[in-house]
């Protein structure tokens, strides 16, 4: 292996681009994997986990690493394009050992693990040989004035507590706080049920949301079930309304009840009107907060309202147009204004000019297949939502139809197709 570093801390290569021989690249890298040897040293680095396109990670072993510098990381493009699963005594660095806490062995005290470094011996294989550690609480009086000073040990100065230990994941969720929503969700299934939920208990209740509705029913339900009841309401507030009633149906009626008692009245009443719909008709898969406005609204103010970053693409693509009141269930539904017919406008124009009248509402007791069809047969990003008295009770977008028409667990369907040429996982 050629290499211009010899040693590298692993904090350094998150993110960086993965190229094979010719200069393409294969990916991003996310993590390292190293093999435990118990007493008989440092671990091992094994391989890294690259993440691919299609947001899939995949296992590239080091002996397959041709070179590794501060910019890039070189591999041979032999490259086995099954998803990453970890065996046995493997760690993975940035999920497992960053965060983790230690026991200094001259004796003064505790410290977290936020970097690793590992060097390459003349055999051609990688150790861990340094931890970056920041000293933690201690008795001693000398040692609590060395709080927060941080210090590169060897490997075999730092007791390492039992991996069932409780673990902080400031770090972890520091390095990742780049990644979309379904990358880091993505990141968490991966990991020990341990692991997964000490990360998602160090987000942000909006973070922590996002990522929840990106995630498989069952892992959501582990999750939520695992914070205490008053920061599980918090965060189903943060969740989009359709994404909380989905999720709070996977759980037993009572604790269900619970939480949205707990929730504030304006979203639990959202939550609630969407549970009282069977799940394959338009109003169990609509959202009941899409973009809303009377006639009188000009384009500009149509324009501020789809700006919004909360707001999805396909909810962007459509303002609908009603009588007060503008909350769900609305004044009587009067159209749609496409964002297309927004830039072809000034600013000053009111709505009420440019309602597209024919394009018909769904009733909230339609099939998923009346849905669909009236989806695909317009070309339409969403499709406003009506009931028995013709108010707008929400919108319908596509990807709540493909989220529904999809198998359950299409988030971890395994893709075949390669797009490398296979090799063996060799550790």
């Amino acid at each position: 292996m050629s290499t211009t570093l010899s040693r590298v801390f692993v904090a350094r290569l998150l993110g960086l681009d993965v190229f094979d021989p010719l200069g393409d690249r294969l990916g991003r890298l996310r993590d390292v994997v190293v093999l435990s040897r118990g007493n008989r040293g440092a671990p091992h680095v094994v391989g890294i986990v690259v993440e691919v396109p299609g947001k899939k990670r995949v296992f590239v072993p080091m002996t397959r690493i041709t070179s590794i510098d501060q910019t890039q990381v070189i591999c041979t493009g032999l490259v086995n394009l099954r998803r990453f699963e970890q065996r046995g005594a493997e760690t993975l660095v940035v999920a497992e050992l960053f965060d983790r806490r230690v026991t200094l062995a001259d004796g003064s005290g505790d410290a977290t693990i936020e970097d690793i470094a590992m060097d390459r011996h003349r055999s051609g294989d990688w150790i861990v040989s340094k931890l970056f550690v920041r000293r933690g609480h201690s008795l001693s009086p000398l040692s609590r004035l060395r709080r927060n000073e941080t210090l590169i040990i060897d490997w075999a100065d730092a007791q390492q507590g039992a991996k069932n230990e409780p673990q902080a994941a400031t770090q972890f969720v520091a390095t990742h706080e780049d990644l979309k929503p379904a990358d880091f969700a993505e990141a968490l299934q991966e990991m020990s049920d341990k692991r997964r939920f000490e990360v998602a208990s160090e987000l942000q209740d909006e973070r922590l949301a996002d990522v929840l509705q990106e995630m498989r029913e069952g892992d959501q339900v582990e999750i939520l079930s695992a914070l205490d009841v008053e920061r599980a309401a918090d965060v189903l507030e943060e969740m989009d309304p359709d994404d909380a009633a989905d999720l709070l149906a996977e759980l037993p009626s009572a604790q269900a009840e619970e939480l949205l008692q707990l929730m504030e009245p304006e979203g639990a009443e959202d939550v609630r009107r969407l549970l009282e719909y069977d799940e394959d008709t338009a109003g169990g898969l609509m959202t009941p907060v899409p973009v809303i406005l009377p006639p009188e609204a000009t384009v500009a103010e149509a324009l501020a309202h789809v700006r919004r970053e909360e707001l999805s693409p396909a909810l962007a693509s459509s303002i609908f147009i009603t009588r007060p009141p503008l909350e769900t269930p609305t004044g009587r539904f009067l159209g749609v204004v496409h964002i297309q017919q927004l830039l072809r406008y000034p600013p000053p124009e009111p709505l009420g000019n440019l309602v597209d009248k024919n394009l018909e509402p769904v009733s909230d007791q339609a099939h998923i297949s009346e849905v669909a069809r009236a989806l695909a047969t317009y070309n339409l990003n969403s499709l406003p939502v009506v009931n028995e008295d013709g108010r707008l009770v929400g919108a319908v977008t596509v990807d709540d139809v493909l989220d529904h028409l999809l198998p359950d667990d299409w988030r971890a369907h395994e893709d075949d197709a390669p797009i490398r040429k296979l090799g063996g996982r060799i550790g």
